[in-house]
């Protein structure tokens, strides 16, 4: 309001912008140009349907300050929250967290309060967490005031019962664990670490980031997990990319729930009819707010309608053909590639570049030269030249053959060309870069020589 002068826009004719826009497009990968391999990120297709729903005008045009006019928004919240208590077995569920980090920081938050307000144990100020989970679980953890310590794998990926066993003292408050973990694997000890955890009187998280591996067969209430996080995002359909939209829900068995962020949402039925209102009864031993309004509702909208499309046969087909997809997938190439953990997987699995001839992120670059978006690299930590791949449900037998046949290709180059990868990509539209000077000089691109003259002479008056 205050401006004096003309802002400086070009003008560029309509016909122009329209022909760069969808230049731009064409060069850009989604999940709609092919296969997405990418480990704990679950890239895979989003039905359309949900993306018209969460369009529709009634929704959209939604004010999140009027929630109470919004009956029919309360009801597919209400039920999306029973929905997800069924098929993670818990008592009851927030809605508000808008990402897993967000959901996992709310169990932290929890935690303190049942410890510190209930129970008064002062000495739990510690939170285990197994190398072979989430990063942003040590995350969530610092970000309470409390202190982590990490728990090693054994030989099969599991985490390893005799340093649990060392490091689960009277000061720990939670174990996190990501069930499967990163490596893709089912712990084989899960009764035992539940037993366990439960008799120090602490409490088990599930980092669910991976149900994707379990919805529909496995509850993990059912198991004794006391709390879990889901990605929405992740295993019920929404566009993943570009880091969101993102919801990241958390269940709670009963002894947790007074604890969940208010406003709940409450029914209640008068003359043969249900009303919806927000509920702040649990304001006294609630966490408080987590989020200004009630979560994410386009990633709930979404989420709700894929639940429903799908039903409970679908969602445990879903996991089925994922692990099938995974396993088929794992045993093509282990043929060549090395797999550290030879064991059946669940949604995905974990090679290393070991016996490559090259290093990880030669391959992951090759990779984008034979079609194929790279899965995700060099993690988890502990799998050196970590190559994670997960099919997901929503690829057929053909499209993972061809993702087969390419690895197995290049895996093959790079013994006897290995000079190929040193270029690659070179079919697409951004070339090698630097990854080094990627990282460390994250100037805009247009400051770039400006910027390389100052630190040439910078180093010419050190020297």
């Amino acid at each position: 309001m205050k401006r004096r002068e003309k802002l400086n826009i070009p003008k560029t004719p309509e016909r122009e912008l329209v022909k760069e826009f969808y230049r731009l497009s064409k060069i850009n990968w989604g999940v709609d140009d092919g296969f997405y391999p990418l480990g704990s990120c679950t890239m895979k297709y989003n039905p359309r349907i949900n993306e018209r729903i969460a369009s529709m005008d009634q929704f959209k045009f939604l004010h999140p300050a009027f929630p109470e006019l919004a009956q029919g928004a309360l009801e597919i919240m209400y039920e999306l929250e029973n929905m997800l208590c069924k098929i993670t077995g818990m008592d009851a569920v927030s809605l508000h967290p808008c990402a897993g980090a967000h959901g996992e920081l709310l169990a932290i938050k929890i935690s303190k309060k049942y410890f510190f307000e209930e129970k008064r144990e002062y000495e739990r100020r510690y939170v285990l967490i197994p190398d072979s989970a989430h990063g942003t679980n040590p995350a969530s953890a610092a970000m309470c005031n409390l202190y982590v310590r990490e728990v090693k794998s054994d030989p099969r990926g599991n985490i390893d019962i005799q340093d649990l066993k060392k490091k689960l003292g009277k000061d720990v408050a939670v174990l996190m664990m990501t069930y499967p973990n990163t490596l893709g694997l089912a712990d084989e000890n899960i009764e035992e670490i539940v037993n366990l955890v439960h008799q120090n009187g602490s409490l088990l998280y599930l980092d669910g980031a991976n149900l994707n591996a379990i919805a529909g067969i496995v509850r993990p209430g059912d198991i004794g997990f006391d709390f879990v996080h889901l990605n929405l995002h992740k295993t019920f359909s929404t566009p993943h990319g570009g880091g969101g939209p993102a919801a990241g829900p958390l269940g709670v068995k009963k002894h947790l729930e007074k604890f969940l962020p208010y406003p709940r949402i409450k029914k209640e039925d008068e003359n043969g009819k249900s009303n919806y209102k927000l509920d702040y009864s649990n304001k006294e031993m609630s966490v408080g707010k987590i989020e200004s309004f009630f979560g994410n509702f386009p990633v709930l909208l979404r989420a709700w309608a894929y639940i429903k499309m799908l039903g409970e046969e679908g969602i445990r087909k879903n996991s089925q053909i994922a692990v099938l997809n995974a396993n088929y997938l794992m045993k093509k190439l282990s043929e060549k590639y090395h797999l550290p953990y030879p064991r059946k997987c669940k949604h995905e699995f974990v090679l290393s570049e070991k016996g490559l001839g090259v290093k990880t992120e030669d391959l992951a670059k090759a990779l984008q030269d034979e079609g194929f978006h790279p899965p995700t690299i060099y993690f988890p930590l502990i799998v050196k030249g970590a190559i994670m791949i997960e099919p997901t449900e929503t690829e057929t037998k053909k499209t993972l053959d061809e993702f087969a046949e390419a690895m197995l290709k290049l895996f093959d180059l790079s013994h006897t060309n290995p000079e190929y990868f040193e270029k690659a990509p070179q079919k697409q539209a951004v070339k090698r870069v630097d990854m080094v000077k990627a990282n460390t000089k994250l100037i805009p691109s247009e400051r770039w020589k400006q910027a390389e003259q100052k630190d040439e002479q910078k180093d010419e008056v050190k020297e």
